[in-house]
């Protein structure tokens, strides 16, 4: 991650999340953790899944100067990659707004409780005698 000037996506399929009343929950489906944010890792995580680059997000931000090192961070954790094919778009009211807004800077909690039971496949992984699901051997 060294262009903040841009744009960034989601980063494969593995990747999933949702957005509930401006709290975003990001589900890594290839290792079975998920990640909370808070409500200034939020207002970030919108902003760049939607093609803003980070140094307009870091510019609306009341926390900008920490946006840089939670943007390699959520580089880091596979979660976002940088796509400079794409052109950065701007960030538009409601983005700017809830970055101006955020009274904490963006951060991130890691959970794994959950994890065996993410990695496993009831589709697939079903074996007669052990029962069902199967959950994949890490």
């Amino acid at each position: 991650m060294n262009n903040l000037n841009s744009a960034y996506a989601v980063a494969g399929s593995d990747v999933a999340f949702e957005v509930f009343d401006g709290d975003v929950i990001v589900l890594d489906m290839g290792n079975g953790k998920y990640y909370s944010f808070s409500n200034g890792g939020s207002a970030v995580w919108v902003a760049l899944v939607a093609g803003v680059a980070p140094s307009d997000i870091a510019n609306h931000s009341a926390h900008g100067e920490a946006v840089p090192g939670f943007v390699k961070q959520l580089h880091d954790l596979g979660l976002i990659e940088a796509r400079p094919s794409l052109l950065p778009v701007a960030a538009d009211s409601d983005q700017i707004a809830a970055l101006a807004a955020a009274n904490e800077a963006p951060d991130l909690r890691i959970f794994d409780d959950m994890a065996d039971l993410f990695l496993a496949d009831p589709i697939h992984d079903v074996e007669e005698p052990q029962g069902w699901p199967v959950v994949k051997q890490a």
